[in-house]
């Protein structure tokens, strides 16, 4: 395989071979640059005109990180439309492997052959088959994880890919004229309405990618998992388990309601409480969606205020959290006319449903969040934060053009082209670089919320798992995997994801029912083992057998969560097609030194299945579950090998 640098500027010829229109790449520029450098950590080249490319692959244990600069030498502006974090040529391959991804059915396997594609090379060579896939706007796992493992099953050698990109992004495979190439980044300007200006003397960097080798799909998902460092909080350094009121409540929680639970979980094992949306609600007949984004309490659900409550929840053991959206906001609340704070495209406030979105980019917006939920949290003692996020702005908004941005730690974007007095036309960045502006901004008020407090956990959620990609979770202590809250597929779509994120970040709701019997608990509780144990539910209104089998697997829990955190998912056996209507079974085996963790599932169709081989070479030191002679049951292992 050899690096090389994937750009084009605007005004270059494009590249025959039927690509233009499926793909930017090796255009005029790619073709006519020069290689001044090479060695193991950079690899440079000099454009036609003097501009500078700069691709950085440095080893990082068991990964290659990637990310491109690009300097303007040149005494005139220059206006990029596509720059790739990574580019790769000479790849084998044969096969791909992608991460699907739809509310409440994010990460399912999508494995494909270069003929499934109709990727084979034509009888003359001629002619580029291209594979271009990614997604645009401001929700990165909408479709497709901005990830890819390429095969070649001559060899059994695997090369696996994610980026970093908390926006829009693309992947491109090309195959023809004798070669494989694959590159990615920042969606470019056909696929995400992106360029981008450099000012002389300016330089620009792309985001990440990691790459990763090895002999099978699960070894290079490890290693690319593992090569993701989130800044987890101290207080849930040791997976703590953690109850969340909605699945309750339904965005309606109250004082009496909280005061219920809480004492219901005092000595259970249980460490934090959170308080989800519907928290704000100022009138009787508000809906907790559209009337999000003012931030007042509620009067009506908290008459003596959140401090009390929040009293209430830590004399009880348990850290108090609260569920805020504070990215956007609904048509019923204040903010929404506010447009000042709003993001644009061509002038006019981004509108999706009942829904706005705040411009993260701005100092006066900073300013409301610090008052409205960095003030609420201090003044209230939360410790446990969690973001939601349930809409996306699109291919983009309009870009800040040629003046600093106002939020902190925002840099000045480039200058845009000619100015209109000397006769030509202005130029302005393309609304995909406003975007990326705005998540640069979100990301930084993150960092910012860190900063002032340094021992908050803070969830990453996006309707679920929209924003599940490696950028993100750097971030964050943890992550809804999911909205699959209330359905039987929690275990696939929990096992998906080892293969995208930390499973000690991945938290996975177990919502308990006052009707649910021990089986339908077990089977949940052991769903939740595939990652972070949360429940949710009616816990107050459980009987004693319901109850004892809820603390018994927050128990056996306390037991695996090592393997959880630190362990390598050897295998994910799963016979389930259909989502819809789930049939068969799923075995998940995570090993550590000599234990393993085996997690056994049963759908419709898929009781007493074959795992004796899972088993093999290990004594089995505890369960918890129930017997898989049924469907729809759960059971966890712990192993132990044998001598």
């Amino acid at each position: 395989m050899e690096y090389y640098a994937e750009w084009r500027l605007r005004g270059d010829r494009y590249d025959n071979g039927y690509g233009n229109g499926m793909t930017l790449s090796n255009g005029e520029s790619v073709q006519e640059m020069t290689k001044v450098k090479d060695d193991e950590k950079e690899t440079v080249f000099r454009g036609k005109n003097g501009h500078m490319l700069t691709c950085l692959h440095e080893k990082q244990g068991d990964v290659t990180a990637f990310k491109t600069v690009f300097r303007n030498e040149t005494d005139q502006p220059a206006v990029l439309e596509m720059l790739a974090s990574f580019a790769i040529k000479g790849v084998k391959a044969d096969r791909m492997h992608r991460a699907t991804s739809f509310w409440s059915a994010e990460g399912k396997l999508l494995s494909q052959s270069f003929t499934e594609l109709n990727m084979e090379e034509s009888w003359a060579g001629h002619g580029y088959r291209v594979e271009h896939f990614g997604q645009t706007g401001s929700l990165p796992v909408r479709k497709w994880f901005p990830f890819l493992v390429l095969e070649d099953s001559e060899t059994g050698h695997f090369l696996g890919i994610q980026l970093y990109i908390a926006g829009s992004w693309q992947i491109e495979v090309l195959h023809g004229y004798g070669d494989i190439r694959v590159l990615g980044g920042l969606a470019d300007r056909d696929f995400g309405a992106w360029t981008k200006s450099i000012a002389p003397g300016e330089s620009f960097e792309t985001p990440r990618a990691v790459i990763a080798e090895g002999s099978s799909l699960e070894e290079v998902c490890d290693r690319l998992v593992k090569a993701q460092k989130p800044r987890i909080a101290a207080p849930d350094r040791d997976l703590p388990v953690i109850y969340n009121e909605y699945c309750a409540t339904w965005g309606n929680p109250s004082e009496e309601l909280i005061e219920k639970m809480a004492a219901r979980l005092k000595g259970s094992g249980v460490k934090y409480f959170v308080i989800d949306c519907g928290w704000y609600r100022q009138r009787e007949d508000e809906n907790w969606f559209n009337s999000a984004g003012d931030w007042k309490v509620s009067p009506i659900l908290f008459p003596s205020g959140l401090k009390k409550t929040c009293d209430t929840i830590r004399s009880n053991g348990l850290i108090p959290g609260i569920w805020f959206e504070m990215e956007d906001c609904g048509v019923d609340s204040e903010t929404y006319s506010e447009t000042d704070l709003l993001v644009k495209r061509d002038g006019i406030p981004v509108t999706v449903g009942t829904r706005r979105f705040l411009d993260m980019r701005k100092k006066a917006v900073w300013e409301r969040l610090d008052e409205r939920v960095l003030g609420l949290l201090k003044e209230n003692g939360f410790g446990y934060l969690k973001v939601d996020y349930n809409e996306t702005y699109g291919v983009g908004v309009d870009a800040l053009c040629g003046e600093a941005y106002e939020g902190a730690d925002i840099p000045a974007s480039g200058a845009c082209g000619n100015g209109a007095a000397d006769g030509k036309v202005t130029v302005c960045d393309g609304p995909g670089e406003g975007l990326r502006q705005c998540i640069e901004g979100t990301q930084a008020y993150f960092r910012h919320l860190t900063e002032e407090m340094p021992e908050l956990v803070i969830e990453n959620c996006a309707s679920g798992g929209h924003r599940l990609e490696p950028s993100m979770m750097e971030l964050v202590s943890q992550a809804s995997f999911s909205d699959a809250h209330e359905c039987t597929i929690i275990p696939l779509v929990a096992a998906n994801l080892h293969r995208l994120i930390r499973p000690e970040q991945s938290q996975i709701w177990a919502v308990l029912r006052k009707e649910s019997d021990p089986d339908r608990i077990r089977y949940l509780i052991t769903s939740a083992m595939l990652g972070r144990l949360c429940l949710s539910g009616e816990i107050f209104e459980m009987d004693e057998e319901q109850w004892a089998a809820v603390t018994e697997g927050i128990a056996f829990y306390e037991k695996v969560k090592h393997i959880i955190k630190d362990g390598f998912t050897k295998v994910i056996r799963a016979t389930v097609a259909d989502y819809k209507n789930p049939a068969g079974y799923q075995a998940v085996l995570r090993t550590l030194g000599d234990e393993a963790l085996l997690l056994v599932h049963t759908l419709a169709d898929g009781a007493n299945p074959p795992v004796d081989d899972l088993l093999a070479g290990y004594d089995t030191v505890g369960t918890y579950g129930s017997e898989l002679g049924a469907d729809f049951r759960g059971k966890a292992f712990l192993l132990s090998k044998r001598a």
